[in-house]
């Protein structure tokens, strides 16, 4: 049952403990207890407890292999603190992240605190927010050994190929350097595809761009042939000093421009990269202090999933900002091979707020964040496209102009999805 402050607790009377909540972040346990009454008390395990003890790894490997840990020496304090509160609560709440390293922080510490299963809940929740707290108290589970496994398995195989290769770059490049299951496949990739780049034989070509003006109107066209040399592109150059150039033909047509679904990591790391010049581990640790701080839902996720809570909330901003044709709910699936619909997008945890307190880095995020998730619940964009063909009087040769004019801007009044090339800060 979820109660609040119906019991006065203080660090003084910890005997009076019903409940003792176990998350793996200081933030994240500042922000969940501010929800939780006065029956819980939220501790933080300061990330992983646990490591692969290193002798295990001096000899072979065999298929009768078991994995054993020991405690990181930096967290015997917090282990023992821990152990201590154990003692005094009648619940312990293992709120760890729901993926594979928070699910094996939460059977980590099962183990290490020596915790029982009948009074043991593991909870989760994909935004810290007043309801998903309550929702994740009243609907417990298991702790899910099939993550956890997974887990140990991406350690050891961590450990295997860092004890063989890491020496050998300690020795051959520098010092202190590490290698991985990851850091190598990946290196070898790199190298390979540099190896492609040197062995491409690259072949140039001229292009010719011309400008028109049609009284005070500018467009640009491109030739549609590209010439090999640089002879043939003067030549034809030459032929257009004295040419006359006439519109041949006009095509005009309406196509439409679909948002983009919310977020995921991987494409929030790369809109970010894009659009706000940030790196990949800059964007996670900026929305790891959104997510503790109950500003986004989780952001480690492939789901492009959104609730039907935030569908309904995002509907009303949409019409409340631009109208009723502005909206069109979106239900998005995920293609990824073994995604969790159950997992929701990356999202604000509440959609009707805009901007955000906090540092600049923490605002431009969750204004990312909110552009693209109310853009993804928005009308197309009607574009009008516009294609030109113009004749050469002194030549066969073709040149082509592209233009584009919007009708209806749809989920462009909020939000444009930028490209590799383009660099766009105006989020």
């Amino acid at each position: 049952m979820f109660r609040e402050n119906n019991i006065a607790l203080s660090n003084k009377h910890l005997s009076l403990m019903q409940n003792l909540v176990i998350v793996e972040s200081p933030a994240k346990s500042k922000t969940i207890q501010g929800y939780l009454g006065k029956d819980f008390v939220v501790k933080s395990s300061m990330g992983h407890i646990r490591t692969l003890a290193d002798k295990e790894f001096v000899g072979e490997i065999t298929d009768k292999y078991k994995p054993t840990y020991e405690v990181l020496p930096e967290k015997k304090k917090v282990v023992a603190d821990l152990k201590k509160d154990v003692k005094n609560a009648q619940t312990v709440w293992l709120a760890t992240d729901e993926d594979r390293e928070g699910e094996a922080i939460a059977w980590h510490l099962f183990e290490e605190l020596k915790l029982k299963k009948d009074t043991t809940r593991r909870i989760v929740f994909h935004e810290i927010t007043k309801d998903a707290i309550k929702k994740a108290i009243e609907t417990p589970r298991s702790i899910d050994y099939n993550l956890v496994d997974a887990q140990q398995a991406r350690s050891v195989l961590d450990k295997i190929v860092g004890f063989e290769l890491s020496p050998v770059l300690w020795r051959k490049v520098k010092s202190g350097l590490s290698a991985g299951r990851v850091q190598s496949v990946t290196v070898r990739l790199v190298v390979e595809k540099e190896r492609e780049i040197q062995a491409f034989g690259a072949t140039s070509y001229y292009k010719v761009v011309a400008i028109f003006t049609d009284g005070d109107k500018t467009f640009r066209a491109e030739l549609k042939r590209h010439f090999a040399t640089k002879e043939e592109t003067v030549r034809f150059l030459e032929l257009c000093k004295n040419a006359d150039f006439r519109i041949t033909k006009v095509d005009k047509a309406d196509g439409k421009r679909t948002p983009a679904p919310p977020f995921t990591t991987s494409t929030l790391q790369q809109e970010a990269a894009r659009k706000l010049g940030f790196s990949v581990s800059q964007t996670m640790r900026v929305a790891q202090t959104l997510y503790e701080a109950g500003k986004i839902t989780y952001m480690r996720t492939d789901s492009v999933n959104l609730s039907g809570l935030a569908l309904s909330t995002a509907k009303a901003e949409v019409i409340a900002m631009a109208g009723e044709k502005y909206h069109k709910q979106r239900r998005y699936t995920t293609k990824t091979k073994g995604a969790q619909e159950a997992h929701e997008a990356i999202r604000p945890t509440y959609i009707n707020v805009h901007q955000i307190d906090g540092t600049t880095q923490e605002q431009r995020l969750y204004n990312l964040i909110w552009k693209r998730t109310i853009a993804s619940q928005m009308a197309d964009a009607v574009i009008e496209k516009t294609n030109v063909e113009i004749e050469v009087s002194s030549s066969p040769e073709i040149f082509v102009a592209v233009g584009e004019v919007i009708k209806f801007d749809g989920f462009l009044k909020v939000y444009m999805e930028s490209r590799d090339d383009e660099q766009d800060d105006s989020a």
